[in-house]
């Protein structure tokens, strides 16, 4: 066991990426984290502006109803 330990900790690299991967793999974890807060802050959006075509579309029928009444 104390034999396996010692192989185990004797094989450790010393560079695990070179520094153009680790750039890359910087640069992937920033994109990846800016798309993720754009389509969080985006999707607010989205239901705000569902919502308030919603609202606007009732007023319009509502008015439209109204207007057909009172003629």
């Amino acid at each position: 066991m104390i034999y396996l330990w010692t192989e185990f900790t004797n094989k450790i690299p010393e560079n695990m990426f070179e520094f153009q991967q680790y750039l890359g793999f910087i640069l992937f974890l920033t994109i990846l984290t800016i798309g993720f807060w754009l389509m969080f802050f985006l999707v607010g959006f989205v239901q705000y502006w569902i919502g308030g075509s919603l609202i606007e579309m009732y007023k319009e029928k509502k008015a439209k109803r109204l207007a057909e009444q009172e003629k």
